[in-house]
């Protein structure tokens, strides 16, 4: 069953997890964040009940300091949701040596004078699973889980599949990356932050599910037409209320193995299909990650 993925457990001597494999569900919502306050709340309360109330036991403050999640905060965090006007929250695993599950949000006031500048803006909303959970509960339980997360956000783009989790502020964890993300074109490399602010209405490459709204589906002719231009075994095309649609490849999240010939052709495909639509990234990631390799990780499934 570990055939659809590496086993990455990398930590510093201290023993604090730098690195490893994990499950990335990310959604990127063209609408104002009060449209939207209690469908993210509403996707967070599904996500809590399928991990246990006590697997997110952390948070990072607004000076960037992880302090303990306890009652009197989880009703802040639940009434800044509705109320705030830019809800920033990063929500981590109970354990402090290991990042396993996490909810991410950034919520940004869309239409208003403030963000007139930022025509690529979007609300941003990311939840984690370890690999593990696959494990246990099962691929279907994790598609089941991906589209209920899904259903409450009218979501322009989203996507669900392995990815790498790490501490990649920290010096070392993105050349770590680098050294392992050609081999394992499945594997994303997520960015919730930096996105937020620059993919607007385009898509990223394709992952196990690639979640597809307004207005690209629409370009793309509806799920029906995206149907008839994808043959690969095992994919399918999934139409969701709202005029969205979710494509999945194959039963299982695949990282494929360059070295071992697994391109994952099903994922070239719709990359492909997709192609005109793709976002390309301009994060600079320094020595440890240069700019044209960025730029080559993106279209890994087109060159």
């Amino acid at each position: 069953m570990r055939e659809y993925a590496p086993r990455i457990r990398l930590k510093a001597q201290a023993g604090f997890g730098l690195l490893r494999d994990s499950l990335n569900f990310s959604f990127f919502i063209r609408h104002s964040h009060q449209e939207i306050a209690r469908g993210v709340l509403r996707s967070l309360e599904i996500y809590l009940q399928a991990v246990g109330p006590r697997a997110l036991g952390k948070y990072f403050d607004e000076e960037g300091y992880m302090q303990d999640l306890n009652d009197v905060e989880w009703k802040r965090i639940r009434r800044e949701l509705l109320e705030a006007e830019w809800p920033m929250f990063m929500l981590r695993d109970e354990s402090s040596s290991e990042d396993r599950y996490g909810f991410e949000y950034a919520g940004k006031p869309l239409g208003t004078p403030s963000l007139a500048d930022k025509p690529d803006a979007a609300c941003a909303v990311s939840f984690w699973l370890p690999t593990e959970y696959l494990e246990e509960h099962g691929p279907e339980r994790v598609r089941e889980l991906a589209l209920q997360l899904a259903a409450p956000l009218p979501f322009c783009f989203g996507q669900a599949g392995l990815a790498f989790n790490g501490a990649t502020n920290l010096m070392g964890v993105m050349r770590l990356i680098h050294q392992r993300c050609f081999r394992y074109p499945g594997m994303d490399i997520p960015d919730l932050g930096w996105l937020s602010w620059r993919l607007g209405t385009k898509v990223r490459g394709p992952s196990w599910m690639t979640f597809l709204g307004q207005p690209v589906l629409g370009e793309l002719g509806g799920a029906t037409q995206l149907r008839s231009r994808l043959s690969s075994p095992g994919t399918t095309v999934q139409e969701m209320e709202g005029e969205r649609a979710v494509v999945t490849l194959g039963p299982w999240p695949d990282a494929g193995d360059t070295e071992q010939g697994r391109t994952l052709p099903a994922y070239r495909e719709l990359a492909r299909v997709l192609e005109p639509w793709l976002y390309y990234d301009t994060h600079n990631y320094g020595f440890e990650f240069p700019s044209e390799d960025v730029r080559r990780w993106e279209r890994r499934f087109l060159d």
